[in-house]
């Protein structure tokens, strides 16, 4: 169910309470933790509400509809920064660099090298992270975690993108022990990545953040505990 205007504020605030105290329980700094609102399928009007309550972080996934919203007046501010999700498609490439300061969701060298080719062709840097598939049971998306670091290698050369760092999702509802251990897996990942690669770890969903935070990230996508269940067009 989505969650009313008047309390998104409220969700916000009470979100960035719990990553205080779990930075807290970590030993770590809240304001090294960035909060990434995921607003996909999220209306403007609402996101309107998140950035009136102070939030400048928004994440998408979805192309087509990232055009509405950076077409409206009400979110065309530079203290705005959009953060690309989602599974991104080859063809889509051209479009997202530029629009977006960081592609979280690089899943394989072919759109690592389409980046960079749009990227280059354009006469811009894309920031970008390799996506890690932590979760076994995940089939699809990702870089296996025995071979990103061959692969961030390879990436690293490449002109027109510029590595940040990783990206990984455990596995949804898991227990605990599990979500903890998958993201220490991107942790140690990320720790052998060379210094100036290591300046992103974004892990943790609505269901896991402080967990997350208790591991290493800097970086959070949460969006059902700030806008409610997410309603899909059919």
């Amino acid at each position: 169910m989505a969650v009313p205007m008047s309390l998104i504020g409220d969700n916000l605030k009470r979100t960035r309470r719990r990553i205080e105290t779990a930075a807290q329980r970590a030993g770590r700094d809240p304001d090294e933790i960035t909060l990434i609102a995921v607003s996909k399928t999220v209306s403007i009007e609402r996101m309107v509400e998140a950035v009136e309550a102070g939030e400048t972080h928004f994440g998408e996934s979805y192309v087509q509809e990232t055009r509405v919203k950076f077409a409206s007046p009400l979110l065309n501010s530079p203290e705005l920064t959009w953060h690309f999700i989602g599974h991104l498609q080859s063809n889509k490439a051209k479009e997202v660099i530029s629009r977006f300061s960081l592609v979280h969701s690089v899943d394989t060298l072919s759109l690592a090298k389409e980046i960079a080719k749009q990227s280059a062709k354009a006469g811009h840097i894309t920031p970008i992270l390799l996506e890690a598939k932590i979760d076994p049971a995940e089939t699809k998306h990702g870089f296996p975690p025995e071979q990103i670091l061959e692969f961030a290698a390879q990436v690293r050369e490449f002109p027109g993108i510029e590595l940040r760092g990783l990206m990984g999702m455990a596995t949804y509802a898991a227990p605990e022990n599990v979500i903890r251990t998958q993201f220490r897996t991107l942790k140690t990942l990320f720790d052998a990545l060379p210094e100036r690669d290591r300046q992103v770890l974004s892990m943790g969903m609505s269901n896991d953040f402080e967990i997350a935070i208790e591991e290493g990230a800097t970086h959070l996508r949460v969006g059902t505990t700030l806008f409610g269940e997410r309603i899909y067009n059919e």
